[in-house]
């Protein structure tokens, strides 16, 4: 049995979900390389030491550059804002270390670009948090669909709405201002979308019109107490076609009361229909027209051992797997990678394609027209 030493770099909500990856990983799957939890970051130095208690690190520090050069650490997870994932992952690369980088990418597609050009010339691996296709319940879909069961693909339909930011009285944040996330929902939300309609489906997004919708034009800055301009989406919405000839519609809002994560997708087929819903993760509908027409309708299936790697958890149909269990998936996918030295799903370059949609779609709703995805 081989270790990996960890640094994690940032410690809100994403920083303790990858923690939590990091410390059941040997435990759930087993495997010949084991995380060792050696360092992590925050700007703040009396939260870095606070969570380096809680989450089990052996060092903390407020400078990332200290995680980067850290000679116990090889794989790095970025889980700071949009703005800085850029110069980070291009360091650690640099520094010859692995990445595991939260989405998305970057705030733009150059800053996307400079981390893509960095992992061409590293033989480190790189993945992107895209964690709502690491679901194997997800996997069991696309495999579905590629054995033909529901026929040829005719078109995919999808939905994410949060109400992360849907009071009005919510404060002003980074996320409201198009420097330091770059778009709204669209970069918050959409990119999720983006990337589970690239997987599920076997192709990748071409062509879009896209429309956006600021709902709260300012918000009260906490730190003035003044009220400041939103200058990024609220609502994104894209009509999209596909390399391999099907359409589709995309549609997210991060201020629709009542969504607390309602990701939900369809893909419709010659023979049948998958559809899914993120809120209830553990369930999968299926309808195919080979039924009896009296007996016709969806059919709940439940995930199970059957759906790997569900047996990695559990045994037994129906007792569920959760958040930070898909995130310890899209960890091992991670760390079999590694030391075995194949391919990740979605590396940087992929990441990058899921990023390109992301900037037809934002430079559809700004002219106003149909953009192809550069």
């Amino acid at each position: 049995m081989k270790t990996i030493g960890i640094g994690v770099i940032g410690t809100a909500f994403m920083g303790k979900a990858h923690s939590i990856a990091y410390a059941a990983a040997g435990t759930v799957f087993g495997g010949s390389l084991r995380p060792k939890l050696e360092i992590v970051c925050d700007q703040s130095p009396e939260i870095a030491e606070a969570k380096r208690k809680e989450m089990g690190f052996e060092r903390c520090t407020s400078n990332y550059m200290d995680v980067i050069n850290d000679p116990k650490v090889e794989l790095i997870s970025i889980c700071v804002p949009n703005a800085v994932h850029k110069e980070i992952a291009v360091a650690a690369l640099a520094a010859g270390k692995h990445v595991w980088c939260e989405k998305p990418m970057s705030t733009n597609l150059a800053d996307s670009q400079a981390m893509v050009d960095a992992a061409a010339t590293s033989p480190q691996k790189t993945i992107v948090g895209y964690n709502y296709t690491q679901n194997p319940l997800v996997h069991s879909a696309r495999d579905l669909i590629r054995e033909g069961v529901i026929g040829d693909i005719t078109g995919f339909f999808g939905v994410y709405d949060v109400d992360n930011e849907a009071d009005p009285e919510r404060p002003y944040s980074w996320r409201m201002n198009r420097e330091l996330s770059g778009t709204g929902a669209n970069a918050d939300v959409m990119c999720h979308l983006v990337s589970v309609a690239h997987f599920i489906t076997d192709s990748e997004i071409s062509r879009v019109v896209g429309e956006y919708d600021i709902v709260y034009a300012d918000r009260e800055d906490p730190k003035t107490g003044t009220r400041k301009a939103v200058d990024n989406d609220d609502v994104c919405m894209a009509i999209a076609r596909f390399n391999s000839g099907i359409k589709g519609t995309l549609r997210v809002s991060r201020v629709a009361w009542g969504r607390k994560c309602g990701l939900s997708w369809e893909v419709h087929g010659s023979k049948g229909m998958i559809r899914f819903d993120q809120e209830r993760l553990n369930e999968l509908q299926l309808f195919t027209q080979d039924q009896d027409p009296r007996q016709q309708g969806f059919r709940t299936i439940l995930s199970g051992p059957y759906h790997k790697p569900y047996d990695a958890f559990l045994p037994n149909a129906g007792h569920n797997l959760g958040y930070v269990d898909v995130k310890a998936c899209e960890l091992n996918q991670l760390l079999t990678a590694i030391d075995s030295d194949t391919t990740t799903w979605p590396s940087f370059a992929d990441g990058l394609q899921i990023e390109k949609v992301m900037d037809a779609i934002d430079r559809s709703a700004m002219a106003g027209q149909w953009m192809d995805v550069e």
